[in-house]
């Protein structure tokens, strides 16, 4: 039997609402379609304060980055869906990725050797495409290999049906191409 990879997917966006937390679902049913084991998680349901190595090291790591580390290192791949804030990353995607890799000497292993897909969702024209190249940089920095294949959808807010999925089936399909083509390079990896 093949490898099942393990792929966790989630939206750099706290707001219930989110046309990222939508696409990131539909790009999981594609890893799920080419046999993946994938876990949507929410960011909003791990609050963490912001980042500060003094409260780090009066307090220790925070119970929810504790909690996400474990769920990061049973992963093979990332799906990461974010919209961008002021053409970069989103606070709340950067905050988890600084609490999940601390400490470096030990945490990386959240990070390091997996596989990772990147997209965006957006009512501008661009989509959130300026914001994938900042994430792609900090993921590859911290030993992720990013896929270079990307989706960013403009105009997003009347690209989605009243179900949450995209409208235009080539565009739907790309979504969930990224997912597959996810899951058939964790698996290639693992072969």
């Amino acid at each position: 039997m093949a490898y099942k990879p393990k792929i966790v997917a989630f939206a750099g966006s706290l707001r219930k609402d989110s046309f990222n937390k939508k696409i990131a679902k539909i790009a999981a049913d594609g890893a799920e379609n080419a046999g993946a084991e994938v876990t949507f998680i929410d960011l909003r349901d791990y609050p963490m304060p912001i980042f500060d190595q003094d409260e780090e090291a009066e307090s220790g790591l925070p119970e929810n980055a504790e909690k996400l580390q474990k769920i990061f290192k049973e992963q093979d791949g990332f799906i990461i869906s974010s919209p961008e804030y002021n053409s970069s990353v989103t606070a709340v995607l950067k905050n988890t990725i600084d609490w999940v890799s601390r400490p470096p000497s030990e945490n990386l292993s959240a990070f390091k050797g997996k596989v990772a897909v990147l997209m965006s969702a957006s009512p501008g024209g661009l989509g959130g495409l300026r914001g994938l190249v900042h994430i792609r940089a900090i993921l590859g920095n911290i030993g992720v290999t990013v896929l270079p294949q990307q989706v960013a959808v403009s105009a997003v807010h009347g690209a989605l049906d009243k179900k949450g999925d995209i409208k235009d089936s080539s565009r739907r399909e790309a979504i969930k191409k990224l997912g597959a083509d996810l899951a058939e390079t964790c698996r290639k990896l693992k072969s």
